[in-house]
């Protein structure tokens, strides 16, 4: 139910999706986090700075873009659909308080990727019928990359959410190598992944490990 493609002219949406982090550790630029997951076998990354003036952030989100370009992996931008657009990339990761998604659409244009977040299946409909490209549900599991976490969700949730919508569903938050299948298996069509890959000891390895994790219970074609 949830491989369907992106319409003509979009990118199609990967299952496994590394968000950047300068927060929870700084071994590590944005760019070079990038460069590390997508040797590791990422096929999406987001770019996600919540904080900083927009000069620092526009700097950090073209670096980004220029690794993404020269390996021919969408990036998609957290949050802000202004630096989305400014950088070139392929498309954004919204919120359900961030810009609206027919006004993103707007601005960026029929070919961007957006993606929703959606915790529940409610949402996750009206997502679907307000056109977006995926959803990101969750979260999955507890997590420490939100300062006010919502219920965990469950493997159950993804099930649920699965069977109520017939775009992708790429489940988010405290999704390990090891947690990853069983959310495939519930119906997910990939992951996003921010620290378990940011602040691993070797975040190529890490993304590695998800990419394997992923493939043994859906293969690429």
């Amino acid at each position: 139910m949830n491989n369907i493609p992106s319409p003509s002219g979009r990118p199609p949406v990967g299952r496994l999706h590394v968000l950047t982090d300068f927060t929870f550790q700084q071994r590590h630029s944005h760019a070079h986090l990038a460069e590390l997951a997508i040797r590791g076998g990422a096929d999406t990354i987001q770019f996600r700075q919540k904080e900083g003036a927009i000069r620092d952030i526009l700097a950090n989100a073209h670096a980004v873009a220029t690794v993404c370009r020269a390996h021919g992996v969408p990036l998609l931008v957290d949050d802000r659909v202004d630096v989305a657009l400014a950088v070139g990339a392929d498309g954004v990761h919204l919120g359900q308080t961030d810009m609206p998604l027919a006004d993103a659409r707007r601005v960026l244009g029929p070919e961007a990727i957006i993606g929703i977040t959606a915790p529940t299946p409610a949402l996750a409909r009206a997502a679907q019928a307000g056109g977006a490209d995926y959803i990101g549900f969750g979260p999955v599991f507890a997590t420490r990359s939100k300062a006010n976490p919502l219920s965990v969700r469950g493997l159950e949730g993804v099930l649920e959410v699965s069977n109520e919508v017939g775009i992708p569903i790429i489940g988010i938050a405290g999704i390990t190598a090891t947690r990853a299948p069983d959310v495939i298996r519930a119906g997910a069509h990939g992951v996003a992944v921010m620290t378990a890959i940011s602040c691993a000891a070797d975040p190529e390895d890490a993304a590695r490990q998800f990419r394997s994790a992923i493939d043994a219970v859906a293969p690429r074609p």
